[in-house]
């Protein structure tokens, strides 16, 4: 607004500008500014008064207009909360009403689902009944069908195995009679002898060839006594030393204190276990005043029993320190004679060993001889090929150098090549 009224002053300044210059051409120039000024002057004061009137009367009048807007906007904001709050409370009492409608309705459908839910319910149940009886039925007839077939197949099988029993008694009746009759050849003192010492015949046969022991050997000079097994060890010039092994089975005796064990009566144990150890006693001072004669033999000899356990009972009551002090006797089981046996081995190959070293150092000093012959032919080849390189290095160098400075003479030589082969000269373009 007061940019116009700006605009509308310089406008009429200007009008009045214009006039003046057209009034007054033949006046002077000072005059019309004076003139101008006065006026401006005037009509600024007019202009100015006016304007403030004007904007007082706007603003008075403004005033008044926005006060009667803003009662008028209340009122107005008033009556449409009064509008609002009805239309709300309207929509809230049908919405009530629908909901009430609404659940009254899902109430009723939920009465029919549940009267129909029940209603299925009692006939799926009557029907599974039914099934489940027929079902019982089935089961019933094909258990009692299974039934009878197992039942028939195990009385089958119950009546092989009976006989299957029968004969096996009749077998268990054959081999008591058999063990009856080895037991009666066992109680024979030869016999049991004579198993053992098949037993330490195959270890030997296992270990030894035949050359290192001797069977049924009289290890003592004029003496008919015979040990069963002889190892031959190395000896002087009168022949090998002998290393005389035994066999003893004290069957009775160990199967005494087997079964007093078995019973538990520590005053059978005892008496036992006495009796064994006497007659182990027995069979190691045989063994030492039989076969023992240093220097024909060892001052030591084997006693073998033929099963680990009888050897592990002897083992635990502690006959072994007591059979080595007083009699110099070794107890040796299945197991401990061939480690025994395979130690003796090492020893014989120990021994070959010790034997052929003379020959070895033979072969050695040989071949100590034959390697300085041959150091001194290497020696003289080596001779001779230094002499070849120092020749080809002289052939190398003077021969060389002499090739050179020929061939240098005949560079210097003024006749060209093309006149001695008779090619022109062919122009470069």
């Amino acid at each position: 607004m007061e940019l116009i009224i700006i605009a509308l002053l310089a406008f009429v300044i200007l009008l009045q500008l214009l006039s003046l210059f057209k009034k007054n051409k033949e006046l002077d120039i000072d005059t019309p500014f004076k003139l101008l000024k006065n006026e401006i002057r005037d009509d600024t004061t007019t202009m100015v008064t006016t304007f403030s009137n004007v904007m007082t009367q706007n603003q008075q009048s403004s005033t008044v207009l926005v006060d009667k807007r803003l009662v008028e906007l209340t009122q107005l904001l008033k009556n449409n909360q009064e509008q609002l709050q009805n239309v709300v409370y309207q929509s809230l009492m049908q919405i009530q009403n629908s909901l009430i409608q609404q659940s009254k309705i899902n109430e009723d459908k939920l009465n029919a689902m549940r009267e129909t839910i029940e209603k299925r319910l009692v006939s799926l149940q009557e029907d599974n009944a039914k099934k489940l009886d027929q079902m019982r039925e089935t089961v019933d007839e094909k258990l009692q069908k299974t039934l009878e077939e197992r039942i028939s197949q195990s009385f089958k099988q119950v009546s092989e195995q009976l006989e299957s029993v029968y004969k096996s008694l009749g077998e268990m009746k054959n081999i008591g009679i058999e063990v009856g009759d080895l037991k009666k050849v066992l109680s024979n003192v030869k016999t049991k002898g004579i198993l053992g010492e098949i037993q330490l015949n195959a270890i030997l046969q296992e270990i030894l060839s035949p050359e290192q022991y001797e069977e049924n050997i009289a290890t003592v000079p004029n003496s008919s006594n015979r040990v069963e097994f002889a190892v031959k060890l190395p000896g002087d010039e009168q022949g090998p030393v002998y290393l005389p092994i035994d066999s003893k089975f004290p069957t009775e005796d160990y199967v005494r204190l087997v079964d007093a064990y078995e019973e538990g009566d520590k005053i059978k144990i005892e008496l036992a276990a006495k009796q064994l150890d006497t007659t182990i006693k027995t069979f190691a001072k045989a063994i030492h005043d039989k076969y023992i004669s240093v220097p024909y033999t060892t001052d030591f000899g084997i006693l073998f029993l033929p099963t680990e356990s009888l050897y592990a009972e002897v083992v635990r009551r502690g006959l072994v320190e007591t059979l080595q002090r007083d009699y110099k006797i070794n107890i040796a089981g299945p197991t401990t004679m061939a480690a025994l046996l395979n130690s003796l081995q090492m020893g014989f190959k120990t021994l070959a060993i010790q034997k052929r070293s003379g020959e070895v150092w033979n072969v050695l000093s040989y071949v100590k001889t034959e390697f300085d012959t041959f150091g001194g032919i290497l020696q003289n080849a080596q001779d001779k090929l230094n002499k070849t390189s120092e020749d080809l290095d002289k052939l190398i160098g003077v021969r060389t150098r002499k090739i050179q400075s020929k061939l240098k003479e005949v560079s210097k030589l003024d006749l060209g090549s093309k006149d001695v082969l008779g090619i022109e000269e062919i122009s470069e373009d």
